[in-house]
């Protein structure tokens, strides 16, 4: 059996290193012309999905790899008003020695790529670079032939798409499925933790969790230090959340120094370590994003054709799980995928239970993805203060808290 995977994405890339580990016979097709053309970001941090997966999929020297360029990550949300006072702490770590495997870490977005891609890149790898998909046909043996812009193919008996949030295979498979626009707009930004800007922040924004400041009315700001043993450095990431209609119709274009004293509009009077930090930004790293989401997944007939990652359920940031729902995704239809090849499973059928499962898991993590969104960006006075009361109930009596944050 040969398998297809379109795109070199965090999870296609992990389940291509958990296959090839199997001996199964795996490519991937990348339209970026090398490595270093993929967009990096800020960071990821591992959650236990996350990190079991990648242990299940990689090498153990890939694995040893990723725990040493990966840095320990708070499991911590906390809750602030736009002064900086405390509201409310949802505290997930764990009460003794954290699991060597799924312990949370922090890990740069290129260094990720970097130690997926060891061992798969290169000469008589499985990554083929400058490919761009453009659709696929089913031949005439009932076999599988991916195309590209080059003019060229590839046959396979399972195509896997794993190409990001504007996924052509998802296109061609499955139109009816369409991304929805939140009507949420976020304007993120970074500056380095100097020492200015730390004496003016309480040491609650500094420690790697994530901070929620909740004004009484419209708006929402994200920050959180960012910090890997891979990067130089330390950073303090901020994302200001508002509804796209209250926004001027221009917002989404350059320049960056435009969306910062747009929210620095936006936060006037809130705490002037807030203030500075936005303040101390630069334009370049300042960017609008809206935000999308795929609706909830609908159960549909399984074939040789599937999709993992942002191609089935791209979410919103706002709930820090998306790529790690992406590596669970690679875990789960690499583990269907080994049943195939060791002769137990049809290969309809892997892909008819990894679906299955799929569905169930990426629905409750697009449900709370978007609801944090659209909670964030709404603006009506009374819904916002009633919130700010049920966290401090919350931070008071116990009971209240465990029954808002479960996990807790």
């Amino acid at each position: 059996m040969r398998i297809l995977i379109i795109g070199a994405g965090v999870g296609g890339l992990c389940l291509a290193q958990g296959l090839r580990a199997a001996d199964l016979d795996v490519a991937v097709y990348e339209r970026a012309a090398a490595p270093t053309e993929q967009l990096a970001s800020y960071g990821i941090h591992l959650n236990a999905d996350g990190c079991r997966a990648l242990h299940e999929c990689l090498p153990p020297a890939n694995w040893a790899r990723l725990d040493a360029v990966a840095a320990p990550a708070r499991d911590t949300v906390r809750f602030h008003d736009q002064h900086l006072r405390p509201l409310a702490v949802r505290d997930n770590e764990p009460a003794g020695p954290p699991d060597p495997v799924t312990r949370r870490r922090a890990v740069s977005r290129d260094a990720l790529r970097d130690v997926l891609l060891d061992g798969l890149a290169g000469a008589g790898g499985a990554v083929a670079w400058g490919r761009t998909f453009t659709g696929y046909e089913r031949t005439s043996n009932g076999r599988l032939r991916a195309r590209f812009a080059d003019g060229s193919h590839a046959d396979g008996d399972l195509l896997i798409g794993a190409d990001g949030s504007n996924s052509r295979v998802r296109r061609q498979y499955l139109p009816e499925l369409p991304r929805l626009d939140l009507g949420v707009l976020t304007v993120a930004g970074r500056c380095p933790l100097t020492p200015g800007i730390a004496e003016q922040l309480p040491a609650a924004l500094l420690d790697g969790s994530v901070n929620n400041v909740v004004p009484p009315g419209a708006g929402w700001l994200f920050v959180s230090t960012w910090g890997a043993p891979d990067r130089a450095g330390t950073y303090v990431v901020w994302a200001y959340v508002a509804a796209r209609p209250s926004c001027p119709p221009d917002v989404e274009q350059p320049p960056g120094a435009r969306l910062r004293d747009l929210v620095l509009d936006r936060i006037e009077g809130w705490a002037g370590g807030l203030r500075t930090l936005v303040a101390a930004s630069a334009p370049a790293t300042v960017a609008p994003v809206a935000l999308r989401s795929m609706p909830t997944l609908r159960p549909w007939p399984a074939s040789t054709v599937t999709l993992l990652g942002d191609a089935v359920h791209n979410m919103t940031p706002m709930a820090g799980i998306g790529a790690n729902t992406a590596l669970r995704d690679a875990g789960v239809l690499r583990r269907a995928l080994l049943e195939v090849g060791a002769g137990r499973r049809s290969p309809i059928d892997a892909v008819a239970g990894y679906e299955e499962q799929m569905r169930g898991y990426a629905n409750a993590a697009l449900s709370r993805s978007t609801r944090n969104a659209r909670n964030a960006a709404a603006g009506a006075r009374l819904p916002r203060l009633a919130f700010r009361t049920m966290l401090r109930a919350a931070e008071a009596v116990p009971p209240v808290k465990r029954a808002m944050f479960p996990s807790t």
